[in-house]
């Protein structure tokens, strides 16, 4: 039986997952309270980045393989489509999203995150 993929490198997706699940989440909670009506499509999805991030923080720790693929397949597709979508139609995304643009508020780190985070589960076997 191969290492759990929540041990070694794992850990470190587990560090990143933790980080962008508070980031994410506060982002949305203070775009939400203050200025919702602004932006709502783009603050609830927002705010749906930070629930996948908190469910992929907690599938990594706790070694739940098949709820990591599958938090991580909904976080490469949102990033994709959101991605897309803000840059095809910005007027529908008057305030930018964690996903918004690939990423690009982030360093692109949530497109490559999900690609890396494929990678490790599915190397990891068991």
């Amino acid at each position: 039986m191969t290492a759990s993929i929540s041990t070694g490198p794992g850990r470190a997706l587990i560090a990143v997952y933790g980080l962008f699940s508070l980031a994410a989440g506060a982002r949305a909670a203070v775009q939400i309270v203050s200025k919702f009506d602004q932006a709502p499509l783009a603050y609830s999805l927002s705010a749906l980045a930070a629930a996948v991030y908190i469910a992929l923080t907690v599938a990594l720790w706790r070694g739940a393989r098949l709820l990591a693929l599958v938090g991580l397949g909904i976080e490469l597709v949102g990033v994709l489509v959101i991605g897309t979508l803000s840059l095809l139609d910005a007027a529908a995304f008057p305030d930018a999203t964690v996903w918004s643009a690939y990423g690009k508020g982030y360093g692109f780190i949530p497109l490559v995150l999900p690609v890396v985070g494929l990678y490790w589960v599915l190397r990891h076997k068991r």
